[in-house]
């Protein structure tokens, strides 16, 4: 049997098969050490920096361990990475008789009854539903697997796909009549008999943790759990562990009751009036509230009287539409799913109106075209301690920003790892990277208070010598929208003002995707971004040389989740600040700063605006845990630094 030391080594399976491999001495230590806890069924927190090679250190044991296993990405851009690129390759290399599958969420793979429903229907928003829907068709017939990533003809954010997907709420399941065909029940049959599934986080808790009809064995058969992007889990976990009620959930309920009556019980009006009725109490609620893409705490939408009667009245309209759905549900397996929903739905509606839980809180959150109800508990530590226990496997969590410093403490406490007996294991591989070399951290002098009108304006100022001396190359990443734009606007003053014609882009003129593409191919851009760009977001080489971070992303403390967390945490006698506030700042910062340096080469700048980190005792927690970048709060220095990189390999 092959071991760790043997498959790393100078002249090993690894370096004679991918070219260019080189084994690191911190890649090695953890593939140990994940080895280990996955021959006891141990516990292991590990970050590994930028370059350790984090990826093959938790393949290899897996892939040499035997047994079944599950892993779970952040992403599903890093799950497919894994899936067709990462896993074959050392599976080819290390020469193991392994089984893979890949699974996603259903919503990612074409529904045989949906599909066809929808095209007999006909109704859609628009000509371009039809045309993407005619498509999805062409490519149902010949598809192996039904995912949607594989269909070239049909962006996957195009519209058409909700009428060719099914969610976990109009799945048919056993009843479906296209089962046999049916591509979602395929993938997880493959997952059961496969020794390696990767998943990723949402699709975790959605169906495995949660135990979705058909995925209750997936996780009891399996021997060891490993989560990359491990640092997202608390967001997510909290986000399943919840519940909610959304206008879009119940416009699509009226909009499938509607096609199965059509379908099996053409005869009852009163069900398609009723449908009717039901989509006007979901639009009303949502125009209840005049503000979009906002979110509000429960006490805060008391006096709204237009929400409170909107709510009233979808309790009504849900209960009545329910009363007609039971009449005509033996008509059809449609209607009967259609009656099963309309049931949960009332049910996670009253417990919102009246709550059951005290350690819940309540809160609303508004889009352009919906708005939810959601309930979200206060704390998931004991849920998901709960989920851990049961049958012994490894659980092994890794990601490149997990600690402050060398401390775990707050991610443990987050997810209940505090309380696991034996205690867990937990250990820090910093990047092999030469950053006092690589890359020089900026703190700006005399900037603005944060939260002061000119503090945008100040940004900009400081970005744009940086930009200038990189010849773009650049990435501001803002912690508001609002933000984003006044930079955005003033460095495209400053370019036309110096006549620099370097490519300007911003978050929102295209997809996230289509965005980063442009920018790696232009090799002299300006990315002006937020939140969503802060991660998950790879540049390697001359293209970046830049990044400014405006402030530091501290969670605005208006958001309601945080607010009741950061009052509990007060009530119990604890530092909100110190034990949660800033701990996930600088999970952040840290996963901005990644950005920058991603192989040997890459050199850079990291700018840090925000004043507090020179100026506020927490300020040296924020610096302490990036790597170890040469440090400077001069302008000229770091636009030397920055004037002898090479010049961009292209400009067009």
């Amino acid at each position: 049997m092959m071991n760790i030391e043997t498959a790393f080594a100078a002249d090993g399976p690894l370096a004679t098969a991918i070219p260019g491999f080189a084994a690191r001495p911190q890649q090695l230590e953890m593939a140990g050490r994940i080895a280990a806890a996955l021959k006891d069924n141990g516990v292991l927190v590990a970050e590994a920096g930028t370059g350790t090679g984090k990826t093959y250190a938790y393949l290899v044991p897996a892939l040499l361990n035997g047994g079944k296993v599950i892993i779970s990405t952040g992403t599903k851009t890093l799950q497919d990475q894994l899936f067709n690129r990462d896993l074959p390759t050392v599976r080819a290399a290390l020469k193991v008789p392994v089984s893979v599958a890949l699974l996603k969420g259903r919503a990612n793979y074409v529904c045989h009854y949906h599909l066809a429903r929808n095209l007999i229907d006909g109704r859609f928003q628009n000509p371009q539903d039809a045309v993407h829907l005619r498509a999805i068709g062409r490519f149902m017939e010949i598809t192996q697997t039904g995912d949607k990533a594989e269909c070239p003809e049909v962006p996957e954010d195009a519209a058409a796909w909700m009428y060719a997907t099914s969610s976990r709420d109009n799945c048919l399941g056993q009843e479906c009549p296209d089962l046999k065909e049916c591509f979602v029940a395929a993938a997880r049959r493959a997952a059961m008999e496969a020794d390696v599934v990767v998943v990723n986080h949402h699709l975790f808790f959605a169906d495995v943790m949660l135990r979705d009809e058909g995925m209750g064995e997936l996780l009891p058969s399996c021997n060891a759990v490993i989560f990359d992007e491990a640092h997202q889990l608390p967001e997510t976990a909290s986000l399943f562990f919840g519940e909610s009620v959304s206008t879009s959930q119940l416009l699509e309920l009226a909009r499938d009751t509607r096609s199965e009556t059509v379908a099996a019980a053409r005869d009852c009006l009163d069900l398609i009036e009723a449908t009717r009725k039901l989509e006007k109490a979901a639009r009303d609620l949502r125009l209840s509230v005049s503000t979009d893409n906002a979110r509000f705490g429960f006490a805060q939408m008391e006096d709204n009287k237009p929400f409170q009667e909107a709510v009233e009245i979808l309790d009504t309209e849900l209960a009545e539409f329910g009363a007609i759905v039971e009449t005509q549900a033996e008509r059809s397996e449609g209607l009967a799913n259609c009656l099963r929903r309309t049931q949960e739905l009332q049910e996670i509606l009253a417990r919102w109106i009246k709550p059951e839980n005290t350690d819940w809180v309540r809160w609303v959150e508004v889009f352009s075209q919906s708005l939810s109800l959601n309930a979200t508990p206060l704390s998931i530590a004991s849920i998901f301690k709960r989920q851990m226990d049961g049958h012994p496997r490894a659980w092994i969590f890794t990601s490149a920003t997990l600690a402050v410093g060398k401390d775990f403490g707050h991610y443990c406490r987050e997810l209940g790892l505090h309380w696991v007996e034996p205690p867990i294991d937990t250990a820090v591989w910093g990047s092999p990277f030469d950053y006092p070399q690589q890359a020089v951290l900026y703190a700006p002098q005399n900037m603005p208070e944060p939260n002061s009108p000119e503090y945008p304006d100040a940004v900009a100022k400081v970005a744009f010598p940086l930009i200038r001396a990189a010849h773009g190359r650049t990435f501001v990443l803002c912690t508001s929208l609002r933000a984003m734009r006044r930079i955005h606007e003033l460095i495209a003053d400053d370019l036309a003002r110096e006549k620099l014609d370097l490519p300007l882009l911003i978050q929102g003129e295209g997809s996230r995707t289509e965005l980063l593409e442009r920018f790696r191919r232009l090799g002299n851009a300006i990315l002006v971004a937020s939140q969503s760009f802060w991660e998950g977001v790879d540049v390697p080489g001359d293209a970046l040389s830049v990044v400014v971070i405006d402030k530091l992303p501290f969670a605005p403390p208006d958001d309601p989740v945080l607010a009741a967390r950061i009052e509990n945490m007060q009530k119990n006698g604890r530092s909100p600040f110190m034990e949660y506030q800033l701990p996930r700042a600088v999970i952040n910062v840290k996963q901005g700063a990644g950005r920058l340096i991603r192989t040997e080469r890459d050199k850079g700048v990291l700018a840090i605006c925000d004043p507090r980190m020179l100026t506020k005792p927490y300020g040296k927690r924020v610096w302490q845990s990036l790597p170890p970048m040469r440090r400077s709060k001069l302008e000229s220095e770091v636009v030397a630094f920055l004037e002898q990189l090479p010049p961009p390999a292209s400009s067009g």
